[in-house]
């Protein structure tokens, strides 16, 4: 019998690469409108839940923080009560390892204490909980999966601002940072939620990273490989560029602290929870994943 699920989110980058997914595995898709969200939905005939609508993490800091729980914590609290009382069994919504920590000393894995410090990771933490204390029915299962950064074809952001920074032959100038972090590819992403559609995995929050964490500067190796240029890295003093990072945050340039500190940071998330609950591998390695996403940038 052929699955069936309502995703929401659709036209997001993991919802562009999510559905031809579960296409491929004749798993039928409907997408969920603003529109439809905005009264009681009914999910009749459906097997599962995919949320993926949210406001994302704003660095320029614009937005206005209400926004954050209105988006991602309200309409997460009804579509879940309209799960619950619906005859659909599982509900995936798709979180961050922002909801857990803004910054990570060690390992980050589920058994971390949440202590977000921004109101984006506010809003998905409050989603998360009360997800959790909701009574669950018989017979009904939830999944609250906390990506890192997610990247694949169509996604913009640092790895693209590098990328463009290696084509021109522009040096990355931090190298002098040792860092590791853990990716996300889309790929393995989509594999973990059919996984969780096809199969029977107990309920919980599942952190979902690729498995070998990177150093930006390995990260600007494979994007160089994947343009065939030979890597330039520079190792200039870190006090030199935290006062350059400085300058930047006041004259607006793109060099800022924060944007400094997403490429330098550690954030190193483990993926042994999810990978033990499904009982296998992931398919795209940390590398692979990284150059498929690297040539498809130079397919924009």
């Amino acid at each position: 019998m052929k699955l069936e699920v309502l995703i929401t989110g659709a036209t997001g980058f993991v919802g562009i690469n999510l559905i031809p997914y579960l296409n491929e595995l004749s798993i039928g898709t409907k997408a969920l409108t603003r529109s439809d969200l905005s009264r009681d939905v009914k999910f009749d005939n459906t097997d599962a839940i995919i949320h993926l609508a949210g406001k994302a993490h704003d660095i320029k800091k614009a937005s206005n923080p209400e926004e954050y729980y209105k988006v991602n914590f309200e309409l997460t609290k009804k579509l879940y009560d309209d799960f619950l009382k619906s005859a659909t069994r599982k509900f995936i919504f798709i979180s961050s390892v922002k909801a857990a920590a803004d910054s990570v000393d060690g390992i980050l894995s589920e058994n971390h204490t949440p202590n977000p410090k921004t109101d984006y990771g506010k809003s998905k933490l409050m989603a998360e909980e009360y997800i959790q204390i909701q009574p669950l029915p018989l017979g009904k299962s939830y999944y609250i999966l906390r990506p890192c950064m997610i990247h694949g074809p169509g996604n913009k952001g640092n790895l693209n601002l590098l990328y463009n920074f290696i084509q021109k032959g522009i040096p990355y100038p931090l190298a002098s940072f040792e860092n590791k972090r853990s990716f996300l590819s889309i790929e393995n992403l989509c594999f973990v939620i059919a996984k969780l559609i096809e199969d029977e995995i107990p309920s919980g929050i599942y952190h979902i990273a690729d498995d070998e964490s990177l150093s930006t500067s390995e990260v600007v190796r494979i994007l160089a490989a994947s343009l065939e240029k030979r890597p330039k890295l520079w190792a200039i003093p870190r006090k030199l560029i935290i006062g350059l990072a400085k300058i930047g945050d006041v004259l607006k340039l793109p060099l800022s602290t924060e944007r400094l500190n997403k490429l330098t940071e550690n954030y190193v998330v483990s993926n042994y929870k999810i990978k033990k609950a499904l009982k296998t591998e992931l398919p795209v390695s940390s590398q692979g994943g990284l150059s498929a996403t690297a040539k498809s940038f130079g397919n924009i």
